[in-house]
């Protein structure tokens, strides 16, 4: 089996009285592209923010590469990528100068960060405003550069919050394809997404949180494992899970 390059153990994270995550367990393994899904305000945020170390948990750990991200936050950090659901970019930068800052953080080679860069902007279609300002560019441009700059130092794990939102249908492939190519190449990518129909195309594997805890984890197979005819949808799987189905059944009667 795969060596896992993110691992997850009993996460809590507590705020007040209220519990936004209980005790969350789960690895992302090389080479496998996961799905983490979940109803609105379920923890699906909150527990990418612990796994990136933008959170730290009130109890439990994660591993990232074999790094301790709160005990070795700086060597997690150097293996991985974070692409959050909403852009927040230096804006009076250029595309072109974000992205060679991006690379100074990680201390990449001068030539050899060049080369990158370019490489990065024609991959995302984005070398003709590569020398524009950042606050120009459309949410679609501001989410690619996001990703270019989480790509930037070519990272071993890639963790990515609702990547897709906002894109059109070109970008979103786009976004999708590179993912993939990651994957098959050995890092592993965990991404976050409410469009269903995307996690069960280009996901190996699916955790479903609700209400702060991990309800299910695996395979579309795996998951429906309870299911006689064996073609249960994502979405069917996912809205018994979570107590949409009663929504689901009310929409269908009302229509």
């Amino acid at each position: 089996m795969p060596d896992a390059l993110i691992e997850t153990r009993s996460l809590v994270k507590r705020y007040g009285e209220n519990v936004a995550v209980n005790n969350v367990s789960f690895d992302v393994r090389a080479g496998e592209v996961f799905g983490f899904l979940g109803p609105n305000g379920a923890g699906k945020t909150t527990t990418i923010k612990i796994i990136v170390g933008l959170l730290r948990p009130t109890s439990g750990t994660v591993r990232m590469a074999g790094r301790d991200v709160q005990a070795e936050p700086i060597a997690a950090k150097a293996v991985s990528g974070y692409v959050p659901d909403t852009p927040n970019l230096y804006a009076k930068l250029t595309g072109r100068e974000l992205l060679r800052f991006v690379a100074d953080l990680y201390s990449l080679d001068r030539g050899e960060a060049a080369r990158r860069i370019d490489e990065l902007l024609r991959m995302f279609e984005l070398a003709e405003a590569a020398d524009d300002t950042i606050d120009s560019y459309s949410h679609g441009m501001q989410q690619k550069t996001s990703l270019a700059a989480a790509l930037m130092h070519d990272p071993r794990v890639l963790v990515l919050d609702e990547p897709t939102v906002g894109l059109d249908p070109r970008s979103a492939r786009l976004i999708k394809d590179i993912l993939r190519q990651m994957a098959d190449r050995g890092s592993a990518v965990m991404l976050s997404t409410h469009i269903l129909e995307i996690a069960e195309r280009m996901c190996d594997r699916i955790g479903i949180i609700n209400r702060g805890e991990l309800i299910a984890v695996g395979t579309m197979d795996e998951l429906r494992g309870g299911d006689a005819s064996g073609g249960a949808s994502l979405e069917d799987i996912f809205l018994s899970l979570t107590g949409g189905a009663e929504v689901a059944e009310l929409a269908h009667v009302l229509q």
